[in-house]
């Protein structure tokens, strides 16, 4: 599930598609749908982002946690 409109979710495939990291396919037995397959160096640059979102993710919410509200 992506918070995106149809058309901003577009532009982003498209950029991550201009850059390498995602490539586009037809399906197969439909072909108004579109899938995308992470490519190599997209799967390379999302192990190296991993930790900093993890450590982003986890600082988060260990100070979500001190708010009983949240």
């Amino acid at each position: 599930a992506v918070v995106l409109s149809q058309s901003a979710t577009t532009r982003l495939v498209t950029r991550l598609e201009d850059r390498g990291l995602l490539s586009r396919y037809l399906c197969p037995t439909d072909r108004r749908g579109i899938y995308t397959d992470v490519t190599e160096a997209g799967l390379e640059l999302l192990e190296e982002a991993r930790p900093t979102n993890e450590a982003a993710l986890r600082e988060a919410l260990d100070e979500a946690a001190k708010n009983p509200e949240l």
